[in-house]
């Protein structure tokens, strides 16, 4: 008697195991299971994104944490912005950020001081397409934040530089914010969303500026 009794616990087992390894190639595990771990976004970005001459916590990606919070998105934001950066700079920060803090997404917020110093647009382009593809081997969707320069600039120089970010997110596959400071910079008294150097976005422009990341940045996370 007992040694049926113990031939049945054996099989049960048995029967238990293959349950569980049947719904495990059905996707069918509980929620603790691998894809349910928090988002990690990573910012790579230059002092549009580390909060220059702005009170701490103001800065649109101090904003992101608290919306992804209020609408329950479960995610953690790294803030890796440093003010002045370059894309070269950010292309030889990045592969130590990657592997420090593995996010699941990257936000690449870089360009605008390439502009403002006169870099070749081809080193640009080149930058960015490297940092993508480093993200991207390493696992991280991607988000492309875009600059648009002001008129002076000259139009051809302005639609060039423009259309880098466009056509690295396409060849890459990445996503894609067409121009960060629509709605600051191209109102019709844009100085009231600039600070007094009329260079960098005020507090009140955060929130702009936020609001023109989100659905791309959303719509990558609701992809996970």
């Amino acid at each position: 008697m007992m040694g049926s009794l113990m031939v049945l616990e054996s099989r049960r087992r048995r029967d238990c195991i293959a349950l569980a390894l049947a719904c495990a190639a059905l996707g069918h595990l509980p929620a603790r299971a691998a894809g349910s771990a928090p988002a990690k976004i990573l910012v790579v970005g230059d002092s549009l994104s580390a909060e220059y001459g702005l009170k701490r916590g103001t800065g649109w990606v101090a904003l992101l944490t608290q919306r992804l919070s209020a609408q329950k998105v479960p995610a953690t934001v790294i803030n890796a912005s440093i003010s002045g950066d370059t894309t070269s700079g950010g292309r030889s920060r990045l592969p130590a950020l990657l592997k420090q803090h593995r996010p699941s997404h990257v936000v690449i917020e870089l360009g605008g001081n390439d502009a403002l110093r006169g870099l070749p647009i081809q080193m640009s382009e080149a930058n960015l397409r490297a940092m993508t593809e480093a993200a991207q081997a390493a696992g991280a969707k991607v988000l492309i934040v875009g600059i648009q320069l002001p008129p002076n600039y000259g139009k051809a120089y302005g639609a060039s530089f423009a259309a880098i970010f466009e056509k690295v997110a396409e060849e890459r596959r990445a996503a894609l914010v067409p121009f960060f400071l629509k709605g600051v910079a191209d109102i019709p008294e844009p100085l009231a969303m600039f600070q007094d150097d009329r260079i960098h976005p005020n507090e009140k422009a955060q929130v702009v500026m936020l609001d023109n990341v989100w659905p791309a940045l959303k719509a990558l996370l609701g992809g996970r």
